[in-house]
């Protein structure tokens, strides 16, 4: 199921963490050295940093994953209490001499019925895992092929199916190979995969045994049975998307060396795409035609991938080739059943959840798309399932939450496929037997539930769907149709787009709005007995506040700055996010005042207006104080 947050909306969080804790330039440099080939001998040293280990922190506890206990039953809730000296050592002491703890096998039902098998790590080796891939990932994307686009940065299904688009339309490649490598994740080669870091100048010894120690991490199964693996990487694991990537960036740059990459007599000129930034070859590829060459292009997602190709002739050669490489050289086998050579004049190709085919307009072929048959289903059977919650819910409160949910995965499902040209056509299809279900269950009338008028909409909803003519309400609340939604091209990421250059960055997200000198201070300044939680969330909240003081909405300066508990510690309150609040020293100090004259100094330093006073009069009241009147 698509998920409705926004992977951009992570992505750029992710880079802000980065310039929160003032690594940016450091993670900048590691991109430029690995570009430029520099060998990295000494990267245990930046791992183990108090800025990437805290970093690490910040990353990890925003995870949905980061509540689900390991094997010793811990979870984020566990290091929240640590105060950042303590959270360090442990981390520091743990890498001193690594040993991860065993890994717990949970088993997730696939919708086709088969299980699929997820390894999660204990709380503080995801700590160690994120910590290391923090360093990692701008050495490997510096390595990385440019349509590799899955576990990166800045890069999406969207970009993979606007790829496979342009292979279609643009340069009408229509006999695809497929390839389903077999079990990808639990047949990972270790010795293989540790030498691929090694070539990829990564070459600190004690990171890459503290890699391969991660990789025989027991597995408790769900029995109590443990294994003790000798290949693949768990799926769960915070390393494992970028080690399956490294291990697949072999098979990509050998397949661009065999077309897109040879080399020619002639030094042709190349162009720049003004759009995006890709590089034209034009004249490359025109002589290179000419050869028995066979021209070549991957896209892939993860372990996922395509080779489109000229000629049916050329494909199945190719398809033996590849499985062939995939043998010997990464250890692997592929799927026979699912592996084939498809004519995508003749038959759809599956990709990510689309079903992608290339049909006859005039004197040429375009895309025709679909939501692939699987995914309608799922689709279809997920609503349902919603569906019957929204019937029977405990109260109005939970109907409220069921069709909000209902609403989120519509939401969802559209913001995913809506890259499909056919998609509309495909949600009419869902929406037929969904409004369908809906009546039987609801029912319509004037005694039934289902109402075609409610209360008046707003914001996304009303932005979104508010010209349909299909909504639909219960007890006033709007239920968005799947049926409208409209197609939109998928775009590729532009070649500028980087979030381990200045200028890159740029393109992502626009900047803060705050003051980094002051957020850097924040990080570095150290409150003895305060939890980790306290210190992170406090630089949460300067960032969220723009630099402001809550009640006053006035700058701050560094020396001015206060963290404020709504709740106060003594009467239980905690140090989570919803708790705190960034004012004005002079401001907290009249927040807490009990004395009179204290709280008339403190009036006339602040001088709040109305509207300031109502809010430190609340303020007091949830401190259990008397109001100021």
């Amino acid at each position: 199921m698509p998920m409705l947050t926004s992977e951009k909306s992570k992505k750029q969080k992710k880079i802000r963490h980065s310039e929160y804790y003032d690594l940016v330039s450091t993670f900048d440099k590691l991109y430029e050295e690995s570009q430029g080939g520099k060998v990295f001998t000494n990267l245990m040293e930046l791992i183990v940093s108090e800025e990437n280990i805290k970093l690490a922190y910040r990353n990890v506890k925003k995870n949905t994953g980061s509540n689900t206990d390991g094997v010793d039953g811990l979870t984020i809730k566990h290091l929240e209490k640590m105060t950042e000296n303590q959270f360090v050592t442990k981390i520091r002491n743990k890498l001193a001499f690594y040993r991860p703890q065993p890994v717990k096998r949970v088993e997730i039902p696939k919708p086709n019925g088969k299980i699929r098998p997820l390894g999660i790590p204990t709380i503080a080796d995801r700590m160690i895992q994120q910590c290391i891939l923090q360093v990692l990932e701008p050495i490997c994307e510096a390595k990385f092929h440019e349509r590799s686009n899955g576990f990166r940065p800045n890069r999406s299904t969207e970009n993979a199916i606007a790829q496979c688009y342009k292979m279609i339309q643009h340069r009408n490649l229509h006999f695809v190979v497929d390839i389903d490598i077999k079990g990808f994740f639990d047949n990972v080669n270790h010795t293989k995969l540790k030498k691929q870091i090694w070539e990829m100048g990564i070459r600190d010894k004690k990171l890459i045994c503290i890699i391969g120690e991660m990789l025989k991490a027991p597995i408790v199964m769900p029995n109590g049975m443990k294994e003790y693996p000798t290949k693949g990487t768990p799926q769960g694991g915070i390393l494992s998307p970028l080690l399956s990537n490294i291990v697949l960036n072999e098979l990509d740059w050998w397949i661009a060396s065999q077309w897109e990459n040879m080399p020619t007599r002639y030094p042709y000129a190349r162009t720049a795409n003004p759009n995006n930034g890709s590089e034209s070859k034009g004249g490359i590829y025109r002589a290179l035609r000419t050869s028995n060459l066979k021209e070549m292009y991957i896209v892939r997602y993860a372990d996922d991938f395509k080779i489109f190709c000229r000629s049916r002739g050329d494909a199945v050669k190719i398809f033996a080739a590849v499985k062939l490489w995939l043998s010997e050289r990464l250890k692997l086998e592929i799927s026979e059943e699912k592996s084939k050579v498809i004519n995508l004049k003749k038959s759809y190709s599956e990709f990510l959840g689309f079903k992608i085919k290339a049909v006859k307009k005039r004197d040429s072929y375009t895309v025709q798309s679909h939501i692939c048959d699987k995914a309608m289903e799922r689709v279809k059977s997920q609503l349902q399932r919603q569906i019957l919650k929204i019937q029977h819910p405990a109260n109005e409160k939970e109907r409220w939450n069921a069709i909000n949910l209902y609403n989120g995965m519509i939401i969802g499902i559209h913001n995913y496929y809506q890259i499909a040209t056919c998609v509309n056509l495909d949600c009419d299809k869902i929406g037929y037997s969904i409004i369908a279900d809906m009546r039987k269950r609801l029912g319509t009338g004037k005694k039934g539930e289902l109402k075609k008028h409610g209360s008046p909409l707003y914001g996304y909803i009303k932005e979104r769907y508010g010209g349909s003519r299909q909504m639909r309400y219960i007890n006033g609340f709007p239920i968005c149709p799947i049926g409208y939604v409209q197609t939109k091209a998928p775009m590729w990421k532009k070649r500028g787009v980087n979030k381990y250059t200045p200028e890159g960055r740029i393109e992502i997200h626009k900047s803060l709005g705050i003051n980094m000198h002051i957020l850097h201070q924040l990080m570095r300044n150290k409150e003895v007995n305060r939890s980790i939680e306290y210190m992170d969330n406090r630089i949460s909240l300067y960032a969220a506040q723009r630099g402001k003081c809550a009640v006053t909405n006035r700058t701050l300066e560094y020396d001015a700055i206060h963290c404020h508990h709504v709740s106060p510690v003594q009467h239980g309150g905690k140090d989570n996010y919803g708790n705190l609040m960034i004012v004005d020293v002079d401001v907290h100090r009249l927040i807490h005042a009990t004395d009179e004259s204290t709280i008339k100094k403190y009036l006339t330093i602040v001088r709040p207006t109305e509207k300031m006073l109502t809010k430190i009069n609340s303020l007091r009241s949830k401190a259990k104080l008397n109001l100021i009147v």
